[in-house]
């Protein structure tokens, strides 16, 4: 880094704007308090402004009455400005109140801050092993020899039937408190640090998301350019190295096996008695459902960005359409004004608007004629009265209902049985729900039915009577995103 560089840095980069601004104690303590401490990705305005009026409230208590004179409002506002950055305004879809979100550069400053206090134990053992266990891996990930690395192998396989003998004579290396202490601290560290690294990749689509708008809106080229520019953006970022990551970790993350696993190794180590010692924050025990709503912000980011596409190509085939109408009038307006003073000489000339085609095969086949039997006979209505309860009393289905149970079910499986479906969430109108869901599959690519297999279904009316059914076995799935 030389001097240029470092001067720019100083005075366009939001973190280190951040840490020179008068107000900087307030800004970091308020933040870390409202979003980084309790792991939180975004706020609504009025929950966040609530936040911030009785933070300021304490401090003026403590300071001066008069040390922040602005309003809660005015201050997030100032904050997310552009000439700022510290935080993000923006309003999610299906809402019309603005939300906020702290930005990579002020987690990263706020982290930076947090790492010059005095800490009380400083784990080293465990990030050397770190260090040693991630060395090996790049060894033997990228060695060529096979010898080299079945040997690698029987040797690890020694240590393990060495370890395996001695405990089964009765020597059990257990772990001291410091050791389990450190190796804690280190995850925890960890684990927080993902959530920073997922606002980082989310920020990074919401910048080519920007720069596709701002291109699209100045672009005076062809249609197919402007594609082929954007897309090379988009599978650039895809297949860079934090693409890859990021799609890795999200494969990994979305297996339902590895949840349960972690879910059990959270709670197994937060039951023991030194972690127990640390005061540690009950909110890693599910800090991977963090993980996957943080993911789930990147993919949508992704989600807009398509829609973008889709609506730049729907907004362009309009123009053409209205650019034909218009050449279309033109003539029209020609003629009329050449009516009544024709030119001397024909303008074009046609010897047909369109070829004529007689083809053998297109002839259709001989049809005997239908004489159709008619009845004469008047009908007339009848005095009966007919009760109308059941044009009142008829039953709508919500498919949007059923296709977001099913949904929010893939969300954490990758694949579930239509009987499983219906035991997770109970049927409120019986067949008719059923045969929706069995709509729903069979409009879904990746859902499967299966007619060499069958499965029974079981509900109780509105009037408190068991049914059973039995159909063919229908398993949604969850579609497998490529890249």
């Amino acid at each position: 880094m030389d001097y240029q560089a470092i001067e720019f840095l100083r005075r366009t980069h939001p973190a280190w704007r951040l840490l020179a601004a008068d107000h900087a104690p307030l800004i970091v303590s308020f933040l870390f308090q409202a979003f980084v401490q309790p792991n939180v990705r975004t706020l609504a305005q009025q929950a966040l402004a609530a936040q911030l009026d009785d933070h300021l409230f304490h401090l003026r208590e403590q300071l001066r009455s008069d040390l922040f004179p602005k309003a809660a409002i005015q201050y997030l506002d100032d904050w997310a400005a552009d000439e700022r950055g510290w935080l993000r305004k923006y309003y999610p879809p299906g809402n019309d109140e603005p939300h906020y979100d702290i930005t990579p550069a002020t987690e990263r400053a706020i982290d930076w801050l947090s790492g010059l206090t005095q800490r009380q134990f400083i784990g080293t053992e465990s990030r050397l092993m770190t260090v040693f266990e991630l060395l090996r891996q790049i060894v033997q990930g990228t060695e060529l020899d096979p010898t080299a690395r079945v040997a690698a192998l029987e040797q690890s396989r020694a240590k393990i039937d060495a370890e395996i003998r001695r405990i089964r004579d009765g020597q059990l290396a257990l772990m001291d408190e410091t050791q389990i202490k450190d190796r804690f601290l280190q995850m925890a560290a960890t684990a927080r640090g993902l959530l920073s690294d997922f606002r980082e990749v989310e920020q990074n689509f919401r910048n080519l998301d920007r720069a596709v708008r701002e291109r699209i809106a100045t672009w005076e080229a062809s249609k197919g350019a402007l594609l082929h520019d954007i897309l090379g953006q988009r599978d650039a970022i895809t297949d860079s190295d934090q693409g890859k990551s990021f799609r890795a970790f999200w494969d990994f993350l979305m297996s339902p096996a590895r949840q349960d696993e972690l879910s059990a190794l959270l709670q197994a180590v937060f039951d023991l008695a030194p972690v127990k010692e640390l005061a540690p924050d009950l909110r890693l025990l599910r800090i991977h459902y963090d993980w996957l709503e943080a993911g789930e912000v990147a993919q949508r980011t992704v989600a807009r960005l398509s829609q973008q596409l889709r609506r730049y190509l729907d907004d362009q085939a309009w123009l053409e359409n209205r650019r034909i109408m218009n050449l279309i009038r033109q003539i029209e307006q020609h003629a009329l004004d050449i009516r009544h003073q024709p030119p001397d000489k024909p303008l074009i000339s046609l010897d047909e608007t369109a070829p004529d085609l007689d083809l053998t095969l297109d002839r259709p086949l001989f049809t005997p004629p239908f004489k159709p039997t008619l009845d004469d006979a008047v009908a007339l209505a009848g005095d009966e009265d007919i009760p109308a309860d059941a044009l009142f009393e008829q039953i709508r289905i919500d498919k949007a209902r059923l296709a977001a149970n099913v949904r929010r079910a893939l969300q954490i499986r990758n694949q579930i049985t239509l009987a499983e479906l219906v035991r997770e969430h109970p049927l409120e109108h019986g067949l008719a729900e059923l045969i929706a869901y069995m709509s729903l599959a069979a409009d879904d690519r990746a859902a499967v039915i299966d007619d060499d297999h069958t499965q029974h279904l079981h509900w109780t009316d509105a009037v408190g009577i068991t049914r059973e059914a039995v159909l063919p076995q229908v398993i949604f799935q969850r579609e497998v995103s490529r890249p």
